[in-house]
């Protein structure tokens, strides 16, 4: 079945009939008190699991939509000049080094684009912001480069367009969004040279005082890989793409993301080729070229396992206790006797990953994160939290959900930024990268405002129209005037539209059943009850654009924030699970996510096995007419499309959607109500 509009509504209408009419009872001191939280988070819920029986070529087309901006929002398309994605390179390139050209595979295959195909952005601006702009002849102070999230795979601007305007709204600001390309056709470093090219195209626009940079999931972590000083960040974010930090191994009931990770149906773009495939395809290849069948597994059994080895892009050994495990650099997960583990746990060059799971031996064959390699994922442009030293950034505010899934990696980040030499990376890696050791005492602190919110999903303003989502916004609003304020070392005007904010669609009655929710809360809870005040209200509150920070405390402002916006102190280091870890065991793959992972890809190959061979036979097929090549010097990774081109391979055209226009909508009523009613 095709995935649009009428296919997704028939899809997640159960789930909506379930949370809006047989599931009424606030669940209490939970978001979901807010039937349109619960129902918002369901939806998404839902519909990522039925996206996930259909190709990425198709979710990609859906989310990519084209979807109008409201009338009082004005959107602009811009091009990135070649000049400033030729720079973008150099710099990239440089900040590799020679050994990470080689490790990416070049430094050529990641610049190709499809015929045709500009590298582009998009500006997003409050019409009457603009119109009192342009009266004025001034250009704006106040600039938001915000990338886009979607897991690195999917989503858009035009999809994300609705949150992006709110940002403008509150900020009273310009947002420019680039239009990166996307995996796994486009895998690491290929989005990052976009959006590095996107920042250096608006320094020839803007002071760089003027500019705060923001993004949301996969986006967030794009502006923390930047690592371009003098401007602020704003992420909500994951920065762990091996998936070591505890909360990851966890159910996910509050959260949307599937808790085994992304899955696909079978597609000429996902999942790539692993070695084993790469030299049963090149067989037939040659097979077909020589009319002749070349030599095979020499038993009918071993011509099975081979089969559903290939299949399953795994391999399995059991381990019977009998064999005495060498010792293992490749697997200090810190804990006793871990060295002596077998096992090839950390991410690198030139081997599979494999991991010891219920007494047997995994190696692992297949790709997993569709963003780039396995041998990748533990890069530190890749995940951050590999990075030698955060320290001497601009300030961060890092904002993550306290019921995600990715939760512990971001509070990890921030600690890691605020305090470099107390969160060095592994001996491991800098034993790898000797160079690196001066890094880590080299920068000074990184100032990080850091918010937990109570029980939140992964990016909750993507829910724009609930409560809870209402007062993230304004704390990004808070955080960037702010930034913004102390880098113009000036105070920034803007209109409090708290007057005519509209919070959410609940009923007074269950405003008020809440509130006697929270009275109760805060007297039952010794940690709280000192702090709450005269009507349930408690002493401090998330504030808005405009209004001062908290003082930092070691370069830190540590908050617990729940659904209310009602502020308190986030728990010692000593009692979050995040930062107990040692360095040896950030960047090393755990049994727990790729238990879940290897359960839910059994699944995906029975289902779709047929599929799989389908893909297999056409690239045979692909093979042999032959690709175009980048010489001997590059090697794409096997999902990138620019190691697979033929002769004219233009960019697809945009098709409107009537789905995403009606969610587009639904977010942006806020927006309309508030601009409507103000004077």
């Amino acid at each position: 079945m095709v995935l649009n509009t009428f296919t997704v509504g028939a899809a997640v209408t159960p789930t909506v009939i379930k949370t809006q009419y047989l599931n009424r009872k606030p669940r209490a001191q939970k978001p979901t008190a807010h039937i349109t939280y619960d129902e918002g988070l369901n939806l998404i819920r839902q519909f990522l699991n039925y996206a996930s029986h259909h190709t990425v070529e198709e979710i990609q087309a859906f989310t990519a939509q084209w979807v109008p901006s409201p009338r009082w929002v004005r959107s602009k398309d811009v091009e990135i000049p070649e000049t400033e994605i030729a720079r973008a390179a150099d710099a990239l390139i440089a900040q590799l080094g020679h050994k990470g050209v080689d490790r990416v595979g070049g430094k050529l295959w990641w610049q190709w684009r499809r015929d045709g195909s500009k590298l582009r952005a998009e500006w997003i601006e409050m019409r009457k912001d603009y119109n009192e702009r342009k009266k004025q002849n001034q250009q704006s102070k106040r600039v938001m480069l915000y990338v886009h999230g979607g897991a690195y795979y999917f989503g858009s601007v035009d999809e994300h367009r609705y949150q992006m305007q709110r940002h403008a709204r509150k900020l009273k600001a310009r947002v420019f969004a680039p239009r990166y390309r996307l995996a796994p056709q486009f895998p690491f470093p290929c989005g990052l040279l976009d959006c590095l090219a996107a920042y250096l195209y608006l320094l020839t626009l803007q002071d760089p005082t003027t500019i705060i940079l923001a993004g949301d999931s996969a986006g967030g972590g794009m502006v923390v890989r930047l690592g371009i000083p003098g401007s602020s960040r704003l992420v909500r974010t994951n920065y762990d793409l091996t998936h070591s930090f505890p909360s990851v191994a966890g159910k996910g009931e509050f959260d949307y993301i599937p808790a085994h990770g992304f899955m696909q149906r079978p597609s000429m773009a996902w999942p790539p080729p692993n070695t084993d495939d790469m030299e049963s395809i090149a067989k037939g290849a040659v097979e077909k070229l020589v009319k002749s069948d070349l030599p095979r597994k020499s038993t009918q059994q071993e011509r099975t396992d081979a089969n559903e080895t290939a299949m399953q892009g795994l391999l399995v050994r059991d381990m019977n206790g009998n064999e005495n495990p060498k010792t293992n650099e490749a697997n200090p997960a810190g804990t006793a006797g871990a060295g002596e583990r077998p096992g090839d746990t950390i991410p690198g060059p030139g081997r599979n990953l494999s991991i010891m799971i219920d007494q047997k031996l995994v190696e692992i064959k297949d790709q997993i994160q569709m963003y780039t390699t396995n041998q990748l994922i533990a890069h530190p442009l890749v995940s951050p939290v590999m990075q030698p030293s955060l320290g001497g950034l601009p300030p961060l505010l890092i904002l993550t959900g306290g019921g995600e899934i990715l939760r512990d990696e971001q509070i990890y980040l921030a600690h890691k930024a605020t305090n470099p030499t107390k969160y060095p990376p592994s001996e491991a890696y800098l034993n790898a990268h000797p160079e690196d050791r001066d890094i880590v005492t080299k920068y000074k602190p990184t100032e990080v405002q850091l918010q937990v919110w109570e029980d939140l999903c992964h990016v909750a303003p993507t829910l724009s129209f609930t409560r809870p989502a209402k007062f993230m916004f304004r704390s990004i609003a808070q955080f960037g005037a702010w930034a913004l304020a102390r880098a113009q070392n000036t105070a920034i005007d803007i209109l409090d539209d708290d007057e005519v904010s509209v919070i959410s669609s609940e009923s007074d009655d269950e405003t008020s059943s809440a509130d006697t929710d929270l009275k109760k809360h805060a007297q039952d809870n010794g940690t709280i009850s000192s702090r709450t005040l005269s009507k349930g209200i408690l002493a401090e509150q998330v504030g808005k654009a405009g209004d001062p920070l908290p003082h930092f405390k070691n370069h830190m402002i540590r908050q617990r924030v729940d659904r209310y916006g009602n502020i308190y102190p986030l728990p010692a280091a000593a009692d979050l699970p995040a930062l107990q870890m040692s360095a040896n065991e950030i960047g090393v793959i755990k049994p727990g996510p790729v238990r879940k992972w290897m359960a839910a890809k059994k699944q995906w190959d029975t289902r779709y096995a047929s599929q799989k061979r389908k893909v297999q036979k056409q690239r045979i097929k692909e093979i042999a007419k032959g690709y175009q090549t980048f010489g001997d010097d590059d090697v794409p990774p096997p999902s990138a499309l620019a190691g697979r081109r033929g002769v004219h391979m233009p960019e697809e055209k945009k098709k409107r959607s009537l789905g995403l226009s009606l969610w587009s909508l639904w977010g942006s009523s806020h927006d309309e109500k508030a601009v409507s009613s103000a004077p």
